[in-house]
This record gives C-alpha cells, sequence and structure tokens, in this order.
C-alpha cells in the first residue's frame, strides 16, 4: 500500500493571499499537494470497498511503483483533472449497489493522460514564461461541466485554439502577471465545448475536475484571458475548500446574487463572488492599459458593483465560518484597493 499522505497546513499568509486572488505559483503548489492526497485517499477507498477487480488492482500497484520510478507521470496520472471525479462516481455507484466500470481508470494509469484524453497539445510562450494544456476533446465525464462537449477537433479547430491562446497568454502575462503565475502552475486542461444556443460562449470549471477549464471558442483574446482568470479562480477556491472549510452544513436558505436571476446557496454564491473578483481585477487593469479596452469602463463598473453587494450578503449571512468570514474580508480589501494599486498583492 502506498504511504499515507501528509497533513496539509494553509499558512495564513497564503490564505489571505489566495483571497485577494494573489496567491500565485506558490499558493497554487500547495493546493496541487492537497489534491494529489485526496485522490490518493480516494484510490485507496475504491480498492478497499469494491469487490476485487484484478485490472484495477493491477492498475493500482503500477501507480505505486510509478511514484518511485515516474514521479512526473505519477503526478500527472493523479492531478489528470477527471480522475476525481471518476473515483467518487465509483464509490457512489458502488454504494447504490451497483458494480463500477473502471476500465478507463487502467487507461489512464497504463496509457497516460492521452490515452484518456486525447493527444492534441497546446503549448505557447510570452517573455520566457510557458503554458503548456492538453486540449481534451475526447474521454469520459466533460459532461460534468455541464455543457455539451464539442467532438474531437479537427487541425483547423486546433490551429485556432492555438491562436487564441498565444494572444491571450501574452495579455496575462504582460498585463495580469500575478494571473499568468497562478495559470501556469495549476492549469493542465482544456474542454472544447459547444457554444450555447444562439452562439453565445460558455464556460466552466467543475468542482471535481482540478486543472480542467471548459469552454466554447470566445471571440476575441482577449475574453479568453478573461474567461481564464475567472474559471481558474473556481478551481482555486474549489481545491482550497477541500482543505479549509469556510462555510458550514448546505442550508436550505438562498440569497440574491446580482448576476443572477435566480437566488444562490450560499456556497455556490461565495464561488460566484470569488471568481467575479478576478472578473473585476481584469477589467480594472484593462481599464488602466494603454490604450483601453473600449470595454473596460463599464465592465469593471459593472462587476465590481456585483461583486461588492454579492461579498456584504456573504458577510451577513451567518452562514461563514471564521475562515470563511476571513476570507471574504480580504476578497472585500481587495475590492478597495486604492487607484493605481490594481498589480499590487
Amino acid at each position: 500500500m502506498p504511504p499515507a499522505p501528509p497533513t496539509h497546513v494553509v499558512a495564513p499568509a497564503v490564505f489571505d493571499a489566495l483571497a485577494r486572488a494573489r496567491g500565485g505559483a506558490p499558493a497554487v503548489a500547495g493546493l496541487r499537494r492537497g489534491q494529489l492526497s485526496k485522490r490518493m485517499l480516494l484510490t485507496v477507498a475504491v480498492r478497499r470497498s469494491l469487490p476485487a477487480d484484478a485490472a484495477f488492482d493491477a492498475s493500482c500497484r503500477r501507480l505505486d511503483r510509478m511514484r518511485g520510478d515516474d514521479p512526473q507521470g505519477w503526478q500527472e496520472t493523479l492531478l489528470h483533472p477527471y480522475l476525481d471525479e471518476g473515483l467518487a462516481r465509483a464509490l457512489a455507484e458502488h454504494a447504490r449497489g451497483g458494480r463500477p466500470d473502471l476500465t478507463w481508470f487502467g487507461e489512464l494509469v497504463h496509457g497516460g493522460p492521452a490515452a484518456l484524453s486525447g493527444p492534441r497539445l497546446l503549448s505557447t510562450e510570452c517573455d520566457g514564461v510557458v503554458l503548456r494544456l492538453r486540449l481534451a476533446d475526447r474521454g469520459p465525464f466533460r459532461t460534468v461541466h455541464g455543457h455539451r462537449p464539442a467532438g474531437t477537433q479537427t487541425d483547423d479547430e486546433v490551429r485556432h485554439w492555438q491562436q487564441l491562446l498565444d494572444g491571450a497568454w501574452q495579455i496575462l502575462v504582460r498585463r495580469h502577471p500575478w494571473h499568468a503565475e497562478a495559470v501556469a502552475a495549476g492549469l493542465s486542461t482544456l474542454v472544447p465545448l459547444c457554444p450555447a444556443p444562439g452562439g453565445t460562449s460558455v464556460s466552466s470549471a467543475a468542482r471535481r475536475a482540478f486543472g480542467a477549464v471548459a469552454l466554447s471558442p470566445p471571440g476575441d483574446p482577449v475574453l479568453l484571458a478573461l474567461t481564464l482568470v475567472h474559471e481558474f479562480l473556481h478551481i482555486q477556491l474549489g481545491a482550497l475548500l477541500d482543505m479549509v472549510p469556510l462555510h458550514g452544513p448546505v442550508s436550505p436558505a438562498r440569497y440574491h446574487a446580482p448576476w443572477r436571476p435566480d437566488p444562490r446557496p450560499l456556497d455556490a454564491l461565495l464561488q460566484g463572488t470569488y471568481a467575479h473578483l478576478g472578473v473585476c481585477d481584469f477589467w480594472r487593469t484593462e481599464r488602466d492599459t494603454a490604450p483601453p479596452d473600449p470595454r473596460a469602463e463599464r465592465e469593471h463598473a459593472t462587476w465590481h458593483g456585483y461583486t461588492r453587494g454579492a461579498v456584504d450578503t456573504l458577510l451577513g449571512s451567518g452562514e461563514l465560518l471564521p475562515a470563511g468570514r476571513r476570507f471574504t474580508e480580504e476578497m472585500r480589501r481587495a475590492l478597495t484597493r486604492p487607484e493605481g494599486d490594481a498589480g499590487q498583492p
């Protein structure tokens, strides 16, 4: 059996920086370590809970050996975005009396991420900062994002993604380096989605898919840069919640979310507020860039008002634990940075 995973502690300064969307690569490295431990525990839980399965056992033994023989391959396997979702579904199906199909797990362990999600890779570089992503245009569990996954991408479609990513990465590295640093450290996968009816772009980060952003092709590189910031903050908060509870158990209470017509439970409001902190931050910087993006002033004013109102709602909810209150107060502090300090921690 593999050794027990370590205990993880989020230092107060790192916690506060994460809350302000300024954690950077060191904070993301800590979140990745937490995800590795979570996935190790899930693998052990499946192995112990399900009836004997020779193929699954063989894959687990191979994964155990990889930890010593190929540490990078071991990490890439455990941090495949959908390992978490797949193992959680297997446990849930077993609890219902079913016998889950774990063929996908063997494909991942023996063939690597390409065997499960496809061989397409995107790579971009700006000023020495590199981002490498898998374009996951096949494989199970992509529906967890709540939108229809696109089919296998053609060569022309892959080139279009590459062009968008090149432009977006230049924007992030040169104008939003604090977000670029975090994205480079934690994002591993882009999942192409079909647009919504009418052609509206959609995007998603799933709670059990650390490292993956799903989206339909946005209209321009600025919007792709914005989407990566927005969705990666969802990923960060989900990983933090795996280590530090910020609110109590789910309650029937519902709260107004300014960006939606339907009232939301507290956990969803917290997720949306944090992601929109990144939207405010992005448009504020774009507004102050010469020449400014013509959309920036309007978008910043809109989202700043929405997000500030949502922060006040969270703080007045009575459902936040002490850590959650501290986190939300740090979000409010980030929203009130003095003019000219958008790039400061």
